[in-house]
């Protein structure tokens, strides 16, 4: 590079900006017009942030039917290809498994790819299982050859129900203001449950486990096109979190065990850390629960004299007023109650652990409206915790993808685990009733009890949401200070 030239002006002696001439190019001192145009940065929300996100509930429902669908008909499954009650369980489990490794995946991908072609790939998934699946129904084929077409399929949904679950936050990121967010994160959160309820609701109402199969699969095929109401990003971005990258998931963990403490807007305190654990262990422990219940609710009702139908109403109780709640409570914490997410969970994990503690109790033969009412309790807690959990993490990491993988990465971790444990604590052919799931009930309610309890231990500090608040006062403020100089 050429010498800096000999001169150079002295600004005690003049009023104008530092200059340093540089061969062809001049590095000029910022004035105080320059620094006010450095804060404004541009803010906007657009129509099509509508679209995007029908697109993403249309294909986070299509997406959890596969997880269920097997749950209310596992007797039934087991009896049509010969397979005994744990296999049945695998199919279900199996998804969670393949989510593990997936979800982990996600970040990286939409870091480098975007959001729309990481929908695109989950899209083609859901099609794939969905024809892999139904060609385990040919009766000519041998059993251990359709179950392992079965598993196969789900193999492929795994893939698919990861990518719309895990984008939730990341999407209402980056599309939506601070006016929007936890709504936008509750619709695509409580997607999933609808996907569930539906799975267990329709699933048994189809008398023939074939066809249930193929029903799955056409379905899957016509939600498909979905895809393409999803975009990737906004030109100009609705939030100053929207506007720069997230971190990698590695840098996010390395922040969380304290390994990464350079500073930065992603920065995370030793009391943010230890919070986002907090966080993690409950959503961890109680999405579990709920999944492994949707699995297991014909082998827990069931030996107790409940027939096929109403074992499936009552796992979609749990689901369906959940999710009623969710969409009444949401927009309140967009706009009412912007900086009560803590507190919520502090109200509402106790209550929701209580109720998992009480099944074991009312899990009897005759009490029909007693599990109706517990179903509803613990439904319109659980769900109406979904998006506060997620946003509540998104806001302690400043890192909405990976946070929201880590969550739903340990809710299957848990729901592997619960799945496993429970299989293993079903009783015998010699019990009263034969294979009743009483001591399952026990561990999960007891689990669930001791996670819940570190609640208490939450401060939950909305830092993303400060951020946000922040710059978008210095943006108005530079606009206000603009204002005068261009008169």
């Amino acid at each position: 590079m050429e010498q800096l030239s000999d001169s150079v002006s002295n600004t005690s002696e003049t009023k104008q900006p530092l200059k340093i001439e540089v061969a062809d190019c001049t590095l000029t001192e910022p004035t105080s017009h320059d620094q006010t145009q450095a804060h404004l940065m541009e803010y906007r929300l657009y129509k099509r942030r509508y679209a995007g996100i029908i697109g993403m509930v249309i294909l986070n429902i299509v997406g959890a039917l596969s997880w269920p669908w097997f749950g209310p008909i596992s007797n039934n499954v087991s009896a049509e290809f010969h397979i005994t009650l744990d296999e049945v369980n695998w199919l279900g489990n199996l998804v969670s498994c393949i989510y593990l490794p997936t979800a982990l995946l996600i970040p990286p991908f939409i870091s480098r790819y975007g959001i729309r072609r990481c929908c695109d790939v989950g899209a083609v998934c859901l099609i794939i299982s969905a024809w892999v699946r139904y060609a385990g129904t040919t009766r000519s084929l041998p059993t251990r050859g359709a179950y392992a077409l079965l598993m196969f399929g789900q193999f492929f949904a795994a893939i698919a129900q990861p990518i719309f679950q895990v984008l939730g936050p990341k999407y209402s990121e980056t599309w939506f203001s601070l006016q929007g967010r936890t709504t936008a994160t509750m619709i695509v959160a409580i997607a999933n449950p609808i996907g569930g309820a539906v799975g267990q609701l329709l699933s048994p109402l189809i008398v023939d486990t074939r066809q249930s199969i193929l029903v799955l699969g056409i379905i899957c095929t016509a939600a498909a096109p979905a895809v393409f109401l999803i975009g990737t990003a906004p030109p100009t971005p609705p939030t100053y979190s929207a506007s720069r990258p997230s971190p990698s998931l590695w840098s996010l963990c390395a922040r969380i065990v304290g390994i990464e403490k350079s500073e930065g807007d992603d920065f995370m305190t030793l009391r943010e850390r230890f919070d986002f654990c907090i966080v993690l262990a409950i959503f961890s422990a109680l999405v579990g629960a709920t999944n492994t219940f949707s699995i297991l609710t014909a082998q827990i009702f069931e030996p107790l004299g409940y027939s096929t139908d109403t074992s499936g109403l009552m796992g979609a109780c749990l689901l369906l007023t959940g999710i009623v709640a969710a969409i009444i409570t949401a927009p309140l914490f967009d706009r009412v109650f912007t900086r009560h997410l803590a507190i919520t969970a502090k109200v509402f994990v106790p209550i929701i652990a209580i109720g998992w503690l009480s099944i074991i109790w009312a899990a009897k033969p005759n009490n029909t409206g007693g599990l109706f009412a517990l179903m509803t309790i613990l439904g319109i807690t659980s769900i109406t915790m979904l998006p506060v959990a997620l946003e509540l993490a998104c806001d302690l990491t400043r890192n909405a993808d990976g946070s929201s993988c880590l969550l739903w990465f340990g809710a299957n971790l848990f729901a592997i685990v619960f799945i496993l444990v429970q299989g293993a604590l079903r009783a015998d052919d010699s019990a009263d009733p034969p294979l009743n799931m009483r001591r399952a009930l026990i561990f999960n309610g007891t689990f669930l009890m001791i996670v819940s309890a570190t609640v208490f231990l939450l401060k939950g500090k909305q830092a993303r949401k400060d951020l946000d608040e922040s710059k978008l006062k210095e943006s108005r403020d530079a606009l206000a200070n603009l204002q005068p100089m261009a008169a």
